[in-house]
């Protein structure tokens, strides 16, 4: 029995390339890189041009001193912009910090951390997909952080997150725009210009990179003015910002990954959105797609007749076919209906029953008629009467 793997959002398989490119470090550049010998400056040397090919991967080709900071992952990233930004900007309390009614826990958690902290976080609606922009606009004014995710990560909803961004821009012209890009960074063609943000979060292990590393993109702007401090403290490694000793291997494979995918990036997008839309032609009768109003080209959320989400994935596990109930991030929290579906607008019943597709660039028509066939069959034999 062949391995189907249709859980590329929770993580991907590393490719060849970054894996030689890491054995290489391993063997090679094993000082550390910041140490002022040769060996040491070896590594740093790694470290700048993986940083290099990733700036210019959002659209940085003159990169000024400090403008991506290597951290342990996403949730590190999310959690240095947010938790950095509101205790640089906190002057007298009550401070107010927009996000939507769907992120990331990594986001989620952290403006619960700022609300125990007396930070005043406002939710944004984003019912069926979009953001609701009426919304925003009515609670933008005061606002000093804008955290909003790009693609949301369980219902495939590409946001509009520039118009928002200058919406709370015309209102609070000093607040800051952190964009959480984890599930849009290479699956969706941006620049930093072109969503607005001074902020961006990424992840290597999303792109087929190592697990344990990602990276901030922080805006010269915001530097020069200090409206972001560090929340680890040590040596002072990354500009100030992160502190500890690189990862140097998981940076380079990192790295590899990105250049590896920027070569075809156009032609990956279109792959997996012409395969996402065959998926959706084929579907079932009885399985209802959950299609937001603009969307990503590799994430499908799918709503199963009267079957439980962990029935269905322990079925099609069964048959080697591999997806996901929503978030892995989530998976090991107690069990109650996904924030993200509920904003989106679905029944607690109904989240309980959804399951989340979610592709890569390697991804295959065979492989998809494979997925449709076998859900076919767990409809037939599972539904609950």
């Amino acid at each position: 029995m062949r391995e189907i793997y249709f859980d590329n959002s929770a993580t991907t398989k590393m490719s060849e390339r970054a894996k030689e490119k890491m054995i290489k470090a391993i063997e090679q550049n094993y000082g550390n890189p910041s140490s002022l010998h040769s060996i040491g400056l070896g590594a740093e040397r790694l470290i700048s041009e993986a940083r290099g090919i990733i700036l210019s991967s959002l659209g940085i080709l003159r990169p000024q001193r400090g403008e991506l900071v290597f951290t342990a992952g996403g949730t590190e990233a999310n959690n240095l912009a947010i938790i950095g930004t509101a205790l640089a900007k906190s002057r007298k309390g009550g401070e107010k910090i927009l996000i939507t009614e769907g992120e990331h826990s990594s986001v989620e958690e952290c403006a619960r951390h700022l609300e125990a902290k007396g930070f005043v976080v406002t939710r944004v609606p984003t019912k069926n997909g979009a953001l609701d922009m009426d919304f925003i606009r009515a609670n933008a004014k005061g606002t000093i952080l804008c955290s909003f995710m790009h693609v949301n990560n369980e219902t495939g909803a590409l946001y509009n997150i520039k118009e928002a961004f200058e919406i709370v821009r015309d209102a609070s012209p000093d607040c800051v725009m952190h964009a959480d890009c984890v599930q849009s960074y290479l699956k969706v063609k941006f620049t930093k210009k072109s969503i607005g943000a001074d902020l961006i979060s990424i992840s290597a292990h999303k792109v087929n990179g190592p697990k344990g590393v990602g990276a901030l993109y922080i805006s010269p702007e915001l530097l020069k003015a200090k409206k972001i401090i560090p929340i680890v403290f040590g040596g002072g490694q990354e500009f100030g910002l992160r502190s500890g000793t690189e990862n140097v291997y998981g940076i380079c494979g990192f790295g590899e990954a990105v250049k590896e995918h920027t070569g075809d990036l156009v032609a990956e997008i279109n792959h997996m959105s012409e395969l996402k839309e065959y998926i959706i032609s084929t579907l079932p009768a009885e399985i209802r797609a959950n299609l937001p109003i603009n969307s990503a080209p590799h994430i499908l959320n799918i709503t199963l007749p009267k079957i439980k989400s962990e029935t269905a994935l322990h079925a099609l596990s069964a048959k080697g076919i591999y997806v996901s109930s929503g978030s892995a991030c989530s998976s090991n929290s107690a069990h109650k209906a996904s924030r993200a579906l509920l904003a989106f607008g679905i029944s607690e019943d109904e989240a309980d029953s959804s399951i989340r597709i979610s592709l890569c660039p390697q991804s295959t028509k065979d492989e998809a008629d494979e997925l449709i066939q076998a859900l076919a069959e767990i409809t037939k034999q599972l539904v609950r009467k």
